[in-house]
């Protein structure tokens, strides 16, 4: 997620851990006001443990640059060509990653995806491994078992934390434009399903309602969620939505300071991301594949019911 929420946060609340607590703060707090985990859960299936592997390889590479190489051994290693596609950005130089993963090149496009680059104060293991492992795991999933009526590419944006500057660029250069877009971000722990849909209605919020259920998880859905790669899309009219994973006392009080007032409670996700906490240790793998899980459930109801339709999630915006 972009840090300029950082800043605007600490000035609006005095309290934002990522901004203003020491790393070494033992007492951080999520939603609840429970201590921040540090230890993470051992991983109980393999798609917990492939996840984990996948964000560990991510989040221990030294920089931006190697997270990149790290994402495109892992989309070789299940026999997809990758793409490179660089940019230029008032930031300097960025460079997303584009692979398509199955399906017929004459069907509407599903587009996976999530950013690649991390701030310099810790790991960037949930901001943003954790969906970048996300995307990993869908990709091999619909490599095995296509979809019946769209094809499916995944992307790896580069530069959302200067801006959304990839996926900017990605639009700017006209696509493919997708028949449904949908983004991953700080997808790390909890027991929510956290979406941003333009329409709780639509289709696919509906199969991820469905699915979150039969996968023991909540959903929350709806147009109220950070700033993340999605707006993007929702800018040049394309259809996009987006998905975390946290803990569903955390997201009245996310929603809470971003809209400029103070929650009860700092919620764990502040206390994570763009701080030096943001390692490993805060994941919960098992969580993750959850909702994996449910997401696969939806994203396949969603393509059956299409029916190739290209029903999609879109906005005004």
């Amino acid at each position: 997620m972009r840090p300029s929420h950082c800043l605007a946060l600490a000035v609006s609340l005095g309290l934002l851990a990522a901004c203003a607590q020491s790393p070494k703060d033992s007492t951080a707090t999520s939603g609840s006001d429970a201590p921040v985990e540090t230890v993470a859960p051992a991983p109980a299936s393999d798609a917990a443990k492939a996840w984990l592997a996948d964000v560990d390889a991510i989040a221990t590479a030294a920089d931006n640059a190697g997270r990149r190489q790290v994402i495109e051994r892992q989309l070789e290693s299940l026999g997809l060509a990758w793409q490179a596609m660089p940019f230029e950005s008032e930031h300097g130089p960025g460079e997303n990653l584009i692979a398509d993963v199955s399906g017929n090149p004459d069907s509407p496009l599903l587009l996976l995806g999530a950013h690649s680059d991390r701030v310099s104060e810790g790991k960037g293991a949930t901001d943003n491994a954790s969906g970048s492992a996300v995307v990993l795991e869908l990709a091999e999933r619909f490599n095995r078992e296509p979809l019946d009526n769209h094809r499916v590419s995944v992307a790896f944006w580069d530069l959302e934390e200067r801006g959304l500057l990839g996926a900017h660029a990605f639009v700017a250069k006209g696509g493919p434009a997708p028949a449904q877009y949908v983004n991953f971000d700080v997808f790390g722990w909890g027991d929510t399903v956290w979406m941003m849909t333009p329409d709780p209605a639509h289709p696919l919020a509906a199969a991820s309602q469905t699915s979150a259920n039969d996968a023991g998880l909540h959903l929350s859905a709806g147009e109220q969620y950070p700033p993340t790669d999605h707006r993007a899309f929702l800018k040049a009219g394309w259809p996009a939505v987006s998905y975390s994973l946290v803990g569903q006392d955390e997201i009245g009080a996310i929603l809470a300071a971003y809209a400029g007032n103070k929650p009860e409670a700092t919620p764990k996700v502040m206390h994570v991301i763009h701080s030096e906490r943001d390692t490993l240790a805060q994941l919960d793998p098992n969580a993750a594949a959850r909702g994996i899980d449910a997401i696969e459930a939806a994203l396949r109801q969603w393509d059956a019911d299409a029916g190739g339709s290209g029903a999609a999630a879109t906005s005004s915006d």
